[in-house]
């Protein structure tokens, strides 16, 4: 099946990239890799859902801000593929959650970014994963995330 069609089947329409505040650019491919740079849960004005995590900020909000994230690496991935039906394996995420010291849930926080991969790819969607937690994030942002993607040509 075509990914481009389950993301209509899902209903899932993917936001615009934002272009880069720095000096980097969306993703990299070489060879048959595609690097996506972080991307953040940004809303629909632009900007960041701010908090941190285990103090201001709860579990199944920071689910959903991972989710989010993940909205924007797919429509990174995208952009630079030209269509996600060339993506054949997510190979690894790594999931940045902004949170108090002694918040144990990264992992709970990060499957907000790694069910979608799986709900839009499938199998293929299967990856390795880290999850860690950080004192700060640019911006302030609850969560971070990046991701490599094996390429069809």
């Amino acid at each position: 099946m075509s990914y481009e069609q389950r993301l209509q089947d899902l209903g899932i329409t993917l936001p615009e990239t934002p272009t880069p505040v720095a000096n980097y650019v969306p993703g990299v491919i070489t060879g048959n890799l595609l690097f996506l740079s972080g991307q953040g849960p940004r809303k629909p004005d632009g900007t960041f859902e701010l908090g941190l995590v285990g103090a201001d900020v709860d579990t199944e909000t920071a689910y959903a801000h991972a989710r989010l994230t993940g909205l924007f690496l797919l429509s990174a991935a995208r952009s630079l593929l030209g269509t996600l039906d060339r993506v054949e394996q997510v190979v690894k995420l790594l999931a940045m959650v902004r949170a108090t010291p002694d918040y144990p849930d990264q992992p709970k926080v990060a499957n907000g970014l790694s069910d979608l991969m799986v709900e839009v790819f499938g199998d293929a969607g299967r990856h390795a994963r880290s999850a860690v937690g950080m004192g700060s994030l640019p911006n302030g942002m609850t969560f971070e995330a990046e991701a490599i993607l094996q390429i069809r040509p």
